[in-house]
């Protein structure tokens, strides 16, 4: 059974239009109103959680038969959607981060950590950088060699020596395993394709203060617990492509949580679904989704019993599938 949109509304079929969640940030910005024009609540608006069943950020569905029920509400009664999929909580997560000013130092504990301390998963990450301002540099990974060194330059605030950063660039890529010490910068904004799980260790936020005069709270020893020492900071940077029909798939990442494709499409293409579901991101461009018109910043479910899509217009399209 599909699901039943009205005419005219949105999208028709198990393909489920997503109503983001937005979160305030001490280091947020407004490219989320500016870009894709979402209404934000603040002009310090750092997060827009634009597919997510997680307790702290449940999309609401936006239109069809399910329009209103939030996407943990959906996995939880129709998990056949999903391809029946183990687990107690859906498992993956898409933001979309507007940092305009630099994101605290930070690393997420894996699962065994996140478990066994905080009932949670953990959070492996990926990044795709979809804009960047001249000079712009991020945080992934650190020069200490070992536990000993690496808290000792924490002790002695000495993160100038310690993290390792670089510039980067609209359209790289990064892969982020747990127990990776990293930190968006100032100028970037970042497609984010993550584990669902909202557990950040701060290590080191710069001092700053926020309106009431109070530095944020650091999880020092959480994060000396799960940073990984040495770090490991190699990065792939070939990634096959296939030619489709009218354009290009690029698979950036298969791991052992999900799988991440950008598409460059400049016409009609049939994109096959063979996995439990795909998480679609219209990050540019404009066209249509099974003949209804979807632009930049439109985000979709596309569900098991949907085998195959028809994209048709030139756009730039992110896909987080579930493994």
């Amino acid at each position: 059974m599909k699901l039943q949109g009205e005419k005219g509304e949105g999208i028709m079929g198990h393909i489920l239009r997503m109503k983001p969640v937005f979160k305030e940030m001490i280091w947020g910005g407004t490219k989320l109103k500016d870009i894709y024009g979402y209404d934000i609540p603040s002009d310090h608006t750092g997060e827009c959680w634009a597919i997510s069943a997680h307790k702290n950020g449940d999309c609401a569905i936006a239109d069809g038969e399910y329009k209103g029920q939030t996407l943990s509400w959906l996995f939880e009664n129709h998990r056949e959607l999903f391809g029946n999929i183990e687990g107690d909580q859906f498992p993956l997560l898409v933001k979309i981060i507007d940092a305009k000013n630099d994101l605290s130092v930070q690393v997420h504990p894996d699962d065994a950590y996140a478990k066994e301390h905080e009932d949670s998963l953990g959070k492996t990450e990926c990044w795709f950088v979809l804009q960047a301002d001249e000079g712009t540099k991020m945080v992934m990974g650190h020069h200490a060699k070992t536990k000993d060194e690496f808290v000792k330059a924490i002790e002695n605030d000495d993160y100038d020596n310690l993290l390792n950063s670089f510039k980067i660039k609209a359209g790289d890529f990064f892969y982020i395993p747990s127990g990776t010490l990293h930190a968006i910068c100032s100028g970037s904004l970042i497609y984010e394709a993550q584990q669902s799980s909202d557990i950040t260790y701060r290590v080191y936020d710069y001092h700053r203060k926020d309106a009431d005069g109070n530095e944020r709270q650091l999880h020092v020893q959480q994060s000396i617990d799960v940073t990984n020492v040495p770090a490991n900071v190699d990065q792939n940077k070939e990634f096959p492509q296939t030619a489709l029909e009218n354009g290009t798939k690029t698979r950036y990442v298969d791991s052992e949580f999900f799988k991440v494709d950008r598409y460059e499409l400049t016409g009609k293409n049939v994109i096959k679904n063979d996995e439990p579901f795909m998480m679609v991101s219209i990050t540019e461009g404009t066209g249509t989704l099974e003949g209804n018109e979807v632009k930049k910043g439109d985000h979709f479910v596309i569900c098991s019993d949907e085998e195959e899509v028809t994209f048709d217009g030139t756009m730039e399209v992110l896909s987080l599938i579930h493994i």
